[in-house]
């Protein structure tokens, strides 16, 4: 049971631009939401002077990193087709001190579940979206002395990437360091906007704002959506990274077209493998059609790249294309490596200015939203379920570095998968040592076989 003790509006420390900051398409494509976080750290003494301590120390640099990042104080507003700006009015983040009974260890390995979602501050969906704080931080401590920093930040605000440089600078400033000038925030999304008006048709077959496909002999994905999952935490050794890299290499696949010929990346190999295991313990028909959604971060993609201190959404979703669950279960683990490399060496310059204009060029941008956080339900476009799989990548994001003084996380992850079968994260593990922490959510009645063939089909 977790108890909130206080709630505090932080707004930041100095006076902060005022206005409209107009956001990019990429922007508005991302869920309204927040995305919930939760970073574990040890016990930092179990009394209560110290618990004090902790907590002014994060409100008083919260408020500090409110100036540079100034528009995450602010509220968002409807406009027009579906789309969002921000007002940026100092209203402040929101930030919650909580204590729990319960004991880190009784967590276990930090899955998402009720217990976790616990830790998480909730947002009212329900009250006029201005009203919304665009950060939530809650602040719990445990009966052990350990202690979790929660956090809840709009997708429409950032991405990964943007997330953990906001929460770095937050760190260092608790630490007592002061920001270098190349540590700033850039906030002028419109560099993202075209000069000129979106080419319509588009200049490429965007297949990632297609429908998914359905189970076979199905028309709508009801059924599917009905049946109960589950999430599990999975977690995968340097050596059998590295064995699954030499497996997805050593033999490789003529039906696939590939410009690169770099041998397949950690990323590719486990989320190829992980594809594999998911379809294979569905036991959909070997003619079933499957797809993959990539999450690709395009920063140094566009050509110039991005300013290095763009904070805001860089990332586009991008698919696989066109297969089968018996090709993908017959062929060698490079054919399925290979689906996934065609699906990110699409990313080029001009696919995603051309993704930008068929999204600029939508009169209601609301169909095109993607992905769902922190139990706000509204209805996706799409579903991405059985027979698909959506496979992200947190491995680069720097998120171990958050030591606000106190030392580093001991546990960084999602605190909520939402129903989302076969949504996937792959994370770094804490001991940087090259092992990776798998979570995921799936039918209940596939995860047994799964975990089964997970590691049964894993070279040692």
């Amino acid at each position: 049971m977790v108890y909130v003790k206080s709630t505090s509006s932080i707004i930041p420390s100095k006076p902060t631009p005022g206005g409209v900051l107009r956001l990019s398409e990429c922007d508005q494509r991302m869920q309204w939401t927040h995305i919930p976080l939760i970073f574990i750290y040890k016990a930092t003494g179990d009394n209560n002077e110290k618990t004090k301590t902790v907590v002014e120390t994060l409100k008083d640099s919260l408020s500090r990193v409110l100036v540079p990042y100034y528009p995450l104080a602010g509220r968002l507003h409807w406009i027009h087709g579906g789309r969002l700006e921000v007002h940026c009015n100092a209203k402040g983040a929101q930030l919650l001190e909580a204590y729990s009974e319960a004991k880190l260890d009784e967590l276990g390995d930090f899955a998402p579940m009720k217990a976790i979602e616990d830790l998480v501050p909730k947002v009212d969906y329900g009250s006029p979206i201005e009203d919304w704080p665009l950060l939530l931080v809650q602040v719990t401590r445990f009966s052990c002395g350990g202690l979790c920093v929660a956090t809840a930040m709009s997708h429409t605000m950032v991405d990964g990437w943007s997330a953990a440089k906001f929460f770095n600078a937050w760190a260092k400033l608790a630490r007592g360091d002061e920001l270098e000038e190349n540590e700033m925030p850039f906030h002028d999304r419109t560099i993202l906007r075209s000069l000129h008006e979106p080419l319509m048709p588009p200049r490429f077959e965007h297949i990632e704002f297609t429908k998914p496909p359905l189970r076979l002999g199905h028309t709508d994905a009801k059924e599917e959506k009905k049946k109960e999952t589950c999430v599990a935490i999975l977690k995968v050794t340097k050596e059998q990274v590295e064995g699954l890299r030499k497996k997805a290499n050593a033999i490789p696949c003529q039906d696939v077209e590939t410009v690169s010929t770099r041998p397949f990346s950690r990323y590719e190999a486990i989320a190829s493998h992980l594809w594999r295991c998911i379809c294979k313990a569905r036991a959909n028909d070997n003619s079933q059609p499957t797809r993959v959604t990539l999450v690709i971060d395009f920063r140094s993609r566009l050509k110039p790249s991005l300013p290095p201190g763009y904070f805001g959404n860089t990332v586009l979703q991008t698919v696989t294309s066109k297969c089968v669950h018996g090709d993908l279960l017959a062929k060698p683990l490079s054919y399925a490596a290979g689906k996934l490399r065609e699906a990110i060496e699409r990313m080029t310059d001009e696919y995603i200015r051309s993704a930008l204009d068929f999204i600029a060029s939508q009169k209601d941008v609301g169909a095109l939203r993607c992905g769902l956080h922190n139990g706000a339900h509204t209805n996706p476009p799409n579903y991405l379920g059985n027979p698909n799989a959506s496979i992200l990548s947190w491995i680069n994001l720097p998120f171990y570095g958050m030591d606000y003084g106190w030392g580093k996380p001991i546990y960084v992850g999602p605190a909520l998968i939402n129903d989302d079968d076969g949504k996937t994260y792959i994370m770094s593990s804490p001991a940087a040592d090259g092992s990776l922490i798998i979570a995921l959510r799936l039918q209940t009645e596939c995860m047994n076989s799964f975990k089964e063939f997970f590691y049964e089909d894993m070279p040692w």
